[in-house]
């Protein structure tokens, strides 16, 4: 402008923490820009909003053309998985996005791509830097140890567009058994494929986007499936069969159930014990580190194989689901669970005795003679 540079700074409402210049705070009131500290009450409302913003919310683009926006997301899955037809016009699915959040229009006309939109409907991750590294990476080793990688893939879409996908790349790396039954083939996975399922999508669903530099990983073993993500779950492990559901990504976990990745309630890890021991699989297990939580799947194992405290594991989360379902654990439904025979029944009866001492299960009736004596969990 007459012959000089002229330079415009564009100032981002605050995010995580107040727009300041040197070391002043600032807020916008009105038309104007004042001190943040000469409007207590603002102040007050203003930390209140940043402390309690969620990752869902914020924005992982901004400043786009609707069209612009839009070319970013996949969000014909969206129309596909949910059932509704999709508007024939660019600003018809405007409206579905910006219902769901997915889109958010700014104060200038432009709009923003959330994280919720991006971490579910991006064709590429990759378009959006902070968010490449909560791509879900799936391993695959040779053994049982993490010596020899056989394979690496790093999922590059967002979690919705690419999770059937997901799911039936891990199904063509795990083993399976062709079983002839009567005149038809069938093929038996060493894994329930429904498992695999919910853990993985409980992995996508529950992690701590606030940890950075990782996410979701699968690693593949001979004998076992191991599933990890950031951040330790809300509630306590040994409740998880019972307890209602909580999540720290509310908006995430709600979405991802209406585009049917995953059920509703607290049904998943009902899902997953129940499908272990139909299969008569050693119990799922959960382990929890400093900032990451691990589920591990295992193949079939002899009974004998199994340590003793991942037999008192099944044990209790035996009895935890015969309660959901309003039924007792026995010598003989744990028998079943197991695979085990009737000449069995001394083992089992020792098993009983470890888990009573253990504290992880009791006799619904103590008085009951021992033959007929049923067991729940030790918090029923």
């Amino acid at each position: 402008m007459n012959d000089k540079n002229v330079g415009v700074p564009i100032i981002y409402r605050a995010v995580n923490q107040t727009v300041t210049f040197e070391k002043t705070d600032y807020i916008r009131v009105g038309s104007y820009t004042k001190k943040l500290n000469e409007y207590p009450a603002l102040q007050a409302q203003l930390w209140d909003r940043l402390r309690n913003s969620k990752f869902e919310e914020r924005y992982a683009k901004q400043d786009l053309e609707l069209e612009n926006a839009l070319r970013l997301l996949d969000y014909q899955t969206y129309f596909d998985n949910t059932d509704i037809p999709q508007p024939s016009d660019i600003y018809g699915v405007e409206h579905y996005m910006v219902e769901e959040e997915v889109l958010v229009k700014q104060d200038n006309g432009l709009y923003a791509i959330t994280n919720l939109g991006a971490i579910l409907f991006a064709k590429r991750l990759s378009a959006f830097p902070q968010l490449s590294r909560k791509a879900i990476r799936i391993m695959q080793y040779r053994g049982n140890s993490r010596l020899e990688l056989l394979k690496e893939d790093i999922g590059g879409k967002g979690y919705a567009i690419g999770f059937e996908g997901l799911i039936k790349f891990i199904e063509a790396l795990i083993p399976t058994q062709e079983i002839i039954n009567g005149a038809l083939r069938e093929k038996k996975s060493a894994y329930p494929l429904v498992a695999i399922r919910e853990a993985v999508a409980n992995a996508l669903i529950h992690q701590d986007f606030s940890i950075t530099g990782t996410g979701p990983v699968v690693e593949i073993f001979e004998t076992r499936i191991e599933i990890t993500n950031p951040g330790t779950p809300l509630v306590d492990v040994r409740r998880i069969i019972d307890t209602p559901p909580k999540s720290r990504n509310e908006k995430l976990a709600a979405l991802m159930r209406r585009l049917r990745m995953c059920e509703e309630l607290r049904t998943g890890w009902d899902k997953i014990v129940i499908s272990a021991e139909l299969q008569q699989l050693p119990a799922p297990r959960i382990n929890l580190y400093e900032g990451s939580t691990r589920v591990t799947l295992f193949s079939e194992m002899p009974f004998s194989s199994i340590s003793s405290e991942e037999k008192l594991w099944a044990c209790y989360l035996h009895a935890c689901i015969k309660q959901v379902q309003g039924e007792q654990l026995t010598n003989r439904s744990l028998r079943e669970r197991f695979g085990l025979k009737d000449s069995a029944s001394s083992s089992i009866s020792r098993l009983i005795k470890e888990a009573v001492e253990a504290k992880l299960i009791k006799p619904l009736d103590p008085a009951t003679a021992p033959k007929h004596m049923k067991y729940i969990p030790v918090w029923a």
